[in-house]
Formats: structure tokens, C-alpha cells, sequence
């Protein structure tokens, strides 16, 4: 059986926490169709004036997409800032990772240039909160191969 050992909760925790601020800050704005279409020049704006491109226009298609993506991180964000358990950590890493892949994609394909700046950050968290889990996957790989007179390293405690 593997057992899962959490990575060291007041600083994992602590980033946890940060991350979720970061989304809450960055993606409220598109919980909304009415905020949406306020925060939606913003970014093009940026990317006009330092030539990494703009987005396209609104249209209902793109604000339902960008609202039903807002709704949801803007929940998950709240989620995480209020009660952070060290499986929040691990999940938001597995979907940040996720997030990274289809934003590589869309850059791949001609999305503007300006979605790097997000690309990093998402990898950046994703790496951050994900490592500590592999680290601790290592360990279980050393217990399943210990001997039986060997004495098997404690689990954490579980929250």
C-alpha cells in the first residue's frame, strides 16, 4: 500500500495560499460579463504597447467561456485562501499544469504572445506546489522496499 506523505504544512501551506490569492486577483474580473467587458481591454492594451499582441473582440461565445472560467477559479481561489489543506496544493498543481499545457498549445497555434506572461506564472506555481508531493512519492518508493526488519519512516499526521 502507498501512503501519501504531505509536504511541510506551514510553508506548502503558506504557498498554497498565495497561489489562490494570485488567481482570486487576476481571474475576478472575469467572473462577470459586466466585469469582464471592463477588464478585457486591459490585457490588450498591455500586449498593444509591448508587442506581444491583443485579444480578440468580445463577442458571447468568448465572455461566456471567460465567465464560466472565472466563476470557477474565483471559487476555487476562495476555497484555498480560506481552508488550505495540502491536497488543494497538490490539486491546483495538477490543474495548473493543465492550464499550462493548453496555454503552450494556444501560443503554439498563434494565440498572442502576451499569454506568456500567464504561462509563467502557471508553471511557477505548478512546479512550486507539485515537487514537494514528488519528493515525498520518493519516500514511498523506499518504504515499499523496505525489509521486514527494517522500521518504515512515520506518515504525517492527517488534517
Amino acid at each position: 500500500m502507498i501512503r501519501l506523505f504531505t509536504p511541510s504544512l506551514p510553508t506548502y501551506l503558506r504557498v498554497v495560499r498565495v497561489s489562490a490569492w494570485y488567481d482570486l486577483v487576476v481571474t475576478a474580473g472575469f467572473a462577470t460579463p459586466w466585469t469582464y467587458e471592463l477588464v478585457h481591454d486591459a490585457p490588450s492594451s498591455l500586449g498593444r504597447s509591448l508587442g506581444l499582441g491583443v485579444l480578440p473582440e468580445l463577442d458571447p461565445m468568448q465572455t461566456l467561456y471567460a465567465n464560466l472560467m472565472g466563476s470557477v477559479v474565483v471559487i476555487w481561489a476562495v476555497l484555498r485562501i480560506i481552508r488550505p489543506l495540502p491536497v488543494h496544493g497538490l490539486l491546483d498543481g495538477i490543474a495548473r499544469t493543465l492550464f499550462a499545457a493548453w496555454q503552450a498549445y494556444a501560443l503554439a497555434h498563434g494565440a498572442t504572445r502576451l499569454l506568456w506572461l500567464f504561462f509563467g506564472v502557471e508553471a511557477a506555481f505548478g512546479v512550486v506546489q507539485l515537487l514537494p508531493w514528488r519528493r515525498n512519492r520518493h519516500t514511498n518508493l523506499i518504504d515499499r522496499q523496505a525489509g521486514p526488519g527494517d522500521v518504515p519512516t512515520p506518515a504525517a499526521p492527517r488534517l
